[in-house]
């Protein structure tokens, strides 16, 4: 059973709202800035707002990346969000820096074609795609909030769990592999929907986190 959770502090992420959507699920999170703070937690959330490059800068400066990497390597849980998601990819249009490389692809800049306003803001309705713990294929659309200019562009098709609208495409809106998973939006300022996804999270690493194959 996963009993503690931690929060990565890496100097860019909103981490209050995050503790807040949380602490509505009557779940404390622990705060981890160093590799020492990782001894004793199950499973790790990677939030994270603002630009790639530095964004891994601060990353690199905790000296958890290593740490990270084996974590989900190990097969062990971790919840990216936002830039978080975007993290976890091999590099982005975005910056030069290079990525966590947990996932397989790259993330790219939002088309300016598509008739819509850069940085994509609002509600937008998940659409399904491959098998996720946060999402029943019999539940109606979920809508979410998004807030960013980037979408990643998974290279394996498995790993993309859900997408969303934009404009006359779609752009990757969950992402997940064994016990990896990210949300490109804000589940936690996403009102009930959100809610219900976290929920969703906490009920599966607490009957076992069976990974997906």
């Amino acid at each position: 059973m996963i009993t503690r959770l931690g929060l990565i502090d890496y100097g860019m992420g909103n981490l209050h709202s995050v503790q807040i959507a949380f602490e509505r699920l009557h779940k404390a999170l622990h705060i981890v800035r160093q590799p020492a703070d990782l001894s004793s937690c199950d499973a790790l959330i990677l939030p994270g707002v603002g630009a790639f490059d530095p964004a891994m800068v601060h990353l690199e400066q905790t000296r958890l990346v290593p740490d990270l990497k084996s974590w989900v390597k190990g097969g062990r849980p971790l919840l990216g969000i936002c830039l978080g998601l975007q993290l976890l990819f091999e590099s982005s249009d975005e910056g030069n820096a290079t990525g966590l490389g947990l996932l397989k692809g790259h993330v790219q800049r939002l088309p300016s074609n598509q008739g819509e306003r850069i940085p994509h803001m609002g509600w937008a309705a998940l659409q399904h795609r491959n098998d996720c713990p946060l999402l029943d294929k019999e539940d109606p659309d979920s809508w979410m909030y998004f807030v960013h200019s980037y979408a990643a562009v998974p290279s394996q098709n498995s790993d993309l769990a859900a997408i969303a609208p934009f404009g006359r495409d779609n752009i990757t809106a969950m992402v997940w592999k064994g016990r990896l998973g990210a949300c490109q939006f804000h589940p936690e300022k996403s009102a009930a929907a959100g809610e219900h996804m976290l929920r969703r999270w906490l009920k599966w690493l607490e009957t076992g986190a069976k990974p997906l194959p």
